[in-house]
């Protein structure tokens, strides 16, 4: 278990996936998919986590952790999607899935967990998350944790009927300060 501020990172089970097929079909998949709104059931869900598990041996497997408040309750996950061990390199992915946590930053305190692991256990040299130009939240807790904006792709994505530029964002290791020193700069605090 990783432990945060607002959060820990734990194990992805079986708890994990069964809310995943709720937020997949939420306002929280819409986000994190780049204006996608698809109806998942729960076979393909199924089908979808047999596929991760096959997969799970590969040295460009990547890991999922499930997001907890500090009381228990999970909200959401975050991952390193994709590694390319040579150049040390992992593609991060994050959902808050229950919206009632949106904006409060755990979702911020899961990233800073998330990033020291990649620096710390795995040696990452850099990581890097997309988002699209819609998605002002994600924008800014990018910027608040360290990371650089690296590329637009303009008009990628049909996000409700308006066009959308796509992001990258991309931290090197060697810009990062630690986990504590940007949870000082940016003042988050523990709740009671």
């Amino acid at each position: 278990m990783l432990q945060g501020l607002l959060v820990d990172l734990v194990p992805y089970g079986q708890v994990y996936h069964d809310l995943e097929h709720t937020w997949r079909n939420h306002e929280a998949s819409y986000w994190s998919s780049g204006g996608d709104r698809p109806i998942v059931t729960r076979a393909e869900m199924r089908a979808h986590f047999e596929r991760r598990a096959e997969h799970q041996n590969r040295p460009d497997a990547g890991v999922t952790f499930g997001v907890q408040t500090k009381d228990g309750t999970p909200i959401g996950f975050f991952s390193i999607n994709w590694l390319v061990p040579h150049h040390r390199l992992a593609m991060l992915g994050a959902r808050i899935g229950d919206p009632a946590y949106w904006g409060g930053g755990y979702g911020t305190d899961a990233l800073t967990l998330l990033v020291d692991y990649a620096f710390g256990w795995l040696d990452m040299h850099k990581v890097w998350l997309g988002t699209t130009d819609a998605n002002a939240r994600v924008q800014r807790q990018m910027e608040k944790v360290g990371f650089v904006l690296e590329a637009r792709s303009r008009a990628e994505s049909l996000m409700d009927g308006v066009w959308s530029d796509g992001l990258l964002y991309g931290l090197l290791r060697d810009e990062w300060p630690g986990r504590a020193t940007v949870i000082e700069r940016i003042g988050l605090k523990a709740r009671r």
